[in-house]
């Protein structure tokens, strides 16, 4: 019954829908980053966290406090919370919270893919990938010798391999098309933008000596999935200072292509198939997604070997851009003829004009970052719809990247940068 689910939406949901809007009224504001930034020590940062909802999720660490622990136990929080959201979800609830964690399930399979790809133990990745992308044949990737092999034998029997999936890959597919999705990751982590990285296979961290633009080198340890997705300035430069990991989720020619393409496609026509106020809410979210991808896809394959042809077949579908947007896209050919494509559409002419090309100035990725916030902050502005799930979800994980940054920046003693961060109330 599109249309009319104010009259029995909350049967079945609304217990749910009214905890996660008080779940939502414990995000860190504007008050607590500002108190949060003038910590000297991780233990005065934990002090604080202790007067906000997060309460005691430090308390039982003895030792020394760690960046690394912070965000460990930021996403165990989450995880913990998003579990009892799909634990007690009724369909169709249930299946759009599974939808939730298919993004985070593709990107674990490629970080894993890439991982054993650079010889790095199988047991030393699992721990970088996000607990909420977690699934029981996750380690197993390893075995694969190739895409189809990938596929037949690992991927099928996991949600990825769920029909809807399926149909948006035309599986059975392709060795070629498999490959696509999988190759691009290397692509993206060998094709690095103005600078040069050292790979060290010693351990799960790589460190990298990184060639400024001034010629300077520094010094910088990055996960493997932060090599491929930091960022810097409106070219999408890489960034060297450690405490930049706090953004490791977006800005890369997307190493998923095809599975997230379809990932990307069918949760929107699941959206769309709830009608009402749902619909409403998660198809201007999903068209962003699918545009800021299609946006970072461009910019990120100027100076590979990537061709234009090759390039369009990576664009999502379902976004603002399309097709016309997206033809003009896979034309450009620098940063300039993609900025001019995104002043046809107001929203993104907004957010290139937010960023600036001097050393301090707003990137790309943080304006790309901003416009999410308020994407996901309006989404709690209507009642009766499964959108508060997704806009949660996505504000906390921008909440764990704040915290983490600040963090860094504290431990890093760097504190020119510490203020940074993304504000979302």
């Amino acid at each position: 019954m599109p249309g009319y689910s104010e009259f029995y939406f909350n049967v079945d949901h609304g217990y749910l829908e009214g905890l996660v809007r008080g779940f939502k009224a414990g995000i860190l504001t504007s008050a607590d980053y500002v108190n949060l930034a003038q910590c000297e020590t991780l233990e005065d940062l934990k002090l604080h966290l202790q007067t906000t909802d997060y309460g005691n999720f430090l308390a039982n660490e003895t030792g020394p406090l760690t960046v690394s622990t912070i965000d460990e136990k930021l996403k165990t929080k989450l995880l913990t919370e998003f579990h009892y959201f799909r634990n007690h979800a009724f369909e169709p609830l249930a299946t759009f919270l599974n939808f939730v964690t298919y993004s985070y399930m593709i990107d674990n399979v490629i970080l894993l893919i890439t991982g054993t790809l650079h010889q790095r133990p199988i047991a030393e990745l699992v721990p970088k990938c996000h607990p909420l992308g977690s699934f029981e044949q996750m380690e197993a990737v390893s075995i694969a010798s190739n895409p189809t092999e990938l596929f037949n034998a690992i991927l099928v029997d996991t949600p990825l391999g769920t029909p809807a999936l399926r149909r948006g890959l035309a599986v059975p597919c392709s060795e070629s098309q498999l490959e696509l999705a999988v190759s691009s990751t290397a692509q993206s982590c060998l094709s690095l933008t103005k600078a040069t990285l050292r790979h060290t296979p010693t351990s799960a961290w790589a460190h990298c000596t990184v060639e400024s633009e001034k010629g300077q080198s520094r010094t910088a340890k990055m996960t493997s999935a932060a090599m491929c997705r930091q960022t810097r300035k409106s070219r999408l430069l890489f960034r060297v200072d450690r405490a930049d990991e706090r953004y490791g989720h977006n800005l890369q020619i997307p190493e998923s292509s095809g599975l997230f393409i379809s990932y990307l496609e069918a949760f929107y026509k699941f959206c769309e198939k709830q009608g009402g106020t749902t619909a409403e809410i998660m198809r201007p979210i999903l068209e962003f997604e699918a545009d800021r991808r299609a946006f970072v896809i461009t910019i990120n394959s100027f100076g590979t070997e990537l061709s234009k042809d090759d390039r369009e077949k990576l664009y999502p579908t379902c976004g603002k851009l399309y097709p016309e947007g997206l033809h003009l896209l896979a034309n450009a050919d620098d940063y300039e003829q993609v900025k001019c494509v995104a002043e046809y559409y107001a929203e993104y002419k907004a957010v290139f004009e937010g960023v600036g090309s001097g050393t301090g100035e707003k990137t790309l990725e943080d304006a790309f970052f901003e416009h999410e916030v308020k994407l996901n902050v309006l989404a709690f502005n209507n009642q009766f719809h499964f959108g508060v799930f997704y806009a949660y979800v996505k504000l906390k994980e921008q909440e764990c990247r704040n915290i983490v940054w600040i963090a860094e920046c504290i431990s890093q003693r760097h504190r020119t940068k510490i203020n940074n961060y993304i504000p979302i109330f």
